[in-house]
């Protein structure tokens, strides 16, 4: 785990970088199995949490790149 006060290593972040990828996956993998459903509308409020959730990692995977590029 890295310590609060100083820069996560280029590890850590790949690390991060892996586990962030697989959160997508399976939104991504949610989002299509909900949308698929026989009444979609009936999933909205768990279709718009999990696209919220995806964009989020996204965010989160844009600034880990940034931070490797800067180690």
């Amino acid at each position: 785990m890295c310590d609060s006060n100083k820069e996560p290593s280029l590890e850590e972040l790949k690390e991060a970088k892996r586990q962030i990828d697989s959160i997508l996956h399976k939104l991504e993998k949610t989002i299509q199995t909900l949308e698929s459903k026989e009444n979609p509308q009936r999933y909205l409020s768990q279709i718009t949490l999990a696209k919220r959730r995806y964009r989020a990692m996204m965010i989160a995977i844009d600034l880990i790149e940034k931070q490797m590029k800067n180690i």
